[in-house]
């Protein structure tokens, strides 16, 4: 894949209060301060009989699947981004949210019986075609500029996502569908969240391979020549968004532009520098789709607004903005 003006290596660092270590640290109580007003929140009373046992199966669980949902999208979004040499690509504008669904599809309508560890499985298998299918119409796509690569992969995704949706009618399994495409943490207890920690194994291989991952958003020829088996790493890269995708479906369903927002929101404040920003990145994911919870939860207690809901007012007015920052920069 050929380098483009809009890799996401070019702009230099920024100075200012963003690069010095007590901010990551600062961050990081914000971030553990919304965590634990998620253990707090809710309809159930902790202080009532039972409130024990009720904080392990759903509260507890909760929290921890916010956690884990939130780092890895957006950590796949960042890996995407670098892989893509383009800001504005994530799991959402790339299609590989909608992929993932279709290979969910596919796993209840083959294997009815089967569990969440065979349908993450499938999923993930899904979500690995369908971004690699993306992949390869980048390379075929002569005009690379910033807004036509995302555009591609929302094209390809309504396409899925309209295949999707018709074997969900022919099969009555629409209303099935409409709950993974509502993404929400409401359903999620002790014993259905557990798969997710793989997602912790994908963010701390993205840790790992960052030097990796960066040379490769260089360009084919620049990670040839620096002894980087560009092939190697792109196929790597498109696994780990791929696995991170798929699980996160199953368990929560979608949660539309998290990894579009925070990486560039970082980016915007630290400079492009990816081994730096993937902490930054970990828990700006985590304290938004956190906070975004918190209000679906309180605005209409006793009743949820779903995640997703909110995520995709946050992500709209942000994907916006950034648009017309681009514009107005040129």
């Amino acid at each position: 894949m050929t380098s483009s003006t809009t890799a996401p290596v070019a702009a230099p660092p920024r100075q200012g209060w963003w690069q010095r270590p007590a901010a990551l640290a600062v961050f990081s109580l914000v971030t553990a301060g919304l965590v634990v007003t998620s253990l707090l929140v809710g309809v159930y009373d902790l202080r009532a009989e039972r409130g024990a046992e009720m904080f392990q199966i759903t509260r507890l669980p909760r929290t921890l699947a916010l956690v884990l949902a939130g780092s890895a999208m957006a950590v796949s979004g960042v890996v995407l981004q670098q892989l893509t040499q383009n800001r504005f690509v994530s799991p959402t504008t790339s299609g590989t949210s909608e992929w993932a669904a279709l290979g969910l599809l596919a796993s209840v309508l083959l294997l009815p019986t089967a569990g969440l560890t065979t349908r993450m499985v499938l999923a993930s298998v899904s979500s690995f075609v369908g971004t690699m299918v993306f992949m390869a119409i980048l390379q075929r796509v002569r005009l690379r500029t910033t807004l036509i690569v995302p555009v591609v992969g929302i094209m390809l995704g309504a396409v899925v996502s309209a295949l999707t949706t018709v074997i969900a009618i022919s099969t009555d399994r629409l209303q099935l569908l409409g709950t993974w495409f509502m993404g929400s943490f409401t359903p999620v207890v002790r014993g259905r969240y557990e798969v997710l920690w793989v997602v912790a194994l994908v963010c701390l291989a993205v840790f790992v391979l960052a030097d990796r991952l960066t040379v490769a958003g260089l360009g084919k020829d620049v990670a040839t020549s620096v002894g980087v088996r560009y092939e190697h790493v792109m196929l790597l890269g498109t696994a780990m968004v791929a696995v991170a995708t798929g699980v996160t479906t199953v368990v929560v369903g979608f949660l539309p532009f998290l990894g579009l927002v925070v990486p560039n929101v970082v980016s915007l404040l630290r400079g492009d520098d990816l081994r730096s920003n993937l902490p930054w990145v970990c828990l700006g994911g985590i304290a938004l789709v956190t906070a975004c919870d918190i209000v679906g939860r309180i605005i209409r207690m006793p009743f949820e607004i779903p995640v997703s809901m909110i995520l995709g007012v946050v992500g709209a007015v942000a994907f916006i903005a950034l648009v017309l920052r681009l514009r107005r920069h040129g």
